[in-house]
């Protein structure tokens, strides 16, 4: 009898060995960055929005479906392509919003993103106050002068931000929601669409030099969609080409890609201290085999108000595998699964240049 205990024992104690191997696999696993912070606007924003007053936030149902905290500010019906990069980056939890950083590791980043805002100030704001990609970068020196004080000096807090990932993922409301509505922009009037981009990425080159003048090192520059086929650009624009989307502002993502992917290169040959990456979103978004199941890519799951937003409370469609967007303007959690996969490991060279964030992250 003694001996059938002792060995039960030792049967559950090596289960119990396996188990706890297995969960350090999952979920208990180091980073592999120490931290991560984001940048960007509600295709990574994780709640800054919710408390702004501003008819760009979504912290209601139906928002949230199929996340574990429900509604939380995330414009999808589940985890942003960020926050599914945050996990196969090894992280244990998501990285926090700005906003709501009261009791959060911050030494492991934060996510700054906020709906509507642009890389210019102004972008957005006929929607109500949002956190342009200037005042990201303000809240982010304040967090960099926390980290400082928790670390005990601006050395240590340097040594520990140049090993983080800075990913950054802003622009399409540069177009959507300032150069393409004139009623409420002059932009358009002021400059054509190759003016633009070049005075958008000017001003990005800038931002994104001041970032690195705070530790920086690690950059991904996430570059923009084919905002023309968003449903809500199809459903407001008139001047549309043979695939159904608005060609003209799709020609815009594709000055401001070009422009982008050569700014990397850029910074890579001037910042010798530092690496860049350039993500083609649109490409990936486009070119994926495994997107091919997708039956509806013209209209949004949810129902959706004059905004583009689902309406509060509204049951939304039953199987969101099937379809490319949540709302009018941004893409379901099975697009956002695709977008991160692509751009962690790039199954081709096109989608990530000159490497992918696994290899990036590496160095």
């Amino acid at each position: 009898m003694a001996r059938e205990k002792k060995l039960w024992l030792i049967v559950a104690l090596f289960s119990v060995a396996i188990l706890h191997m297995q969960l350090g696999v999952r979920g208990v696993m180091n980073p592999k960055v120490p931290c991560l912070f984001i940048f960007g606007d509600s295709l990574s924003d994780s709640g800054n929005n919710n408390n702004l007053p501003t008819d760009a936030k979504v912290n209601y149902s139906p928002y949230g479906i199929d996340f574990p905290g429900g509604a939380t500010g995330r414009f999808t019906n589940g985890r942003t392509a960020v926050d599914i990069l945050t996990q196969r980056l090894g992280f244990k939890n998501f990285i926090p919003p700005f906003a709501n950083t009261s009791g959060s590791d911050t030494l492991q980043g934060v996510n700054y993103a906020s709906g509507s805002a642009g890389i210019r100030h102004e972008t957005g704001t006929h929607l109500g106050t949002d956190i342009s990609l200037e005042l990201q970068l303000t809240h982010h020196r304040t967090i960099v002068s926390q980290i400082s004080n928790r670390l005990g000096g601006v050395d240590k807090a340097q040594q520990h931000l140049n090993k983080c990932l800075y990913y950054m993922n802003i622009g399409s409301n540069d177009y959507m929601n300032n150069y393409f509505v004139p009623q409420h922009y002059p932009t358009s009037r002021t400059y054509n669409l190759e003016q633009y981009a070049k005075a958008l990425i000017q001003q990005y080159s800038q931002q994104i030099k001041a970032l690195h003048q705070t530790g920086a090192r690690k950059f991904a520059l996430i570059g923009l969609g084919f905002v023309g086929c968003a449903p809500h650009e199809i459903a407001t624009h008139e001047k549309k080409g043979p695939s159904g989307c608005v060609d003209e502002e799709n020609e815009a993502v594709l000055i401001f890609n070009d422009l982008l992917k050569s700014l990397v290169d850029q910074f890579n040959n001037e910042l010798s201290d530092s690496k860049f990456i350039y993500v083609n979103n649109a490409l990936i978004a486009t070119n994926s085999t495994e997107l091919a199941g997708l039956k509806n890519i013209s209209t949004g799951c949810c129902q959706v108000g004059d905004n583009g937003q689902c309406i509060p409370n509204r049951t939304p469609c039953k199987d969101r595998k099937l379809y490319a967007f949540w709302d009018s303007f941004h893409p379901t959690e099975i697009i956002n699964k695709v977008v991160a996969k692509r751009t962690y490991r790039a199954s081709t060279p096109s989608y990530t240049h000159p490497m992918d964030i696994q290899t990036l992250v590496k160095l």
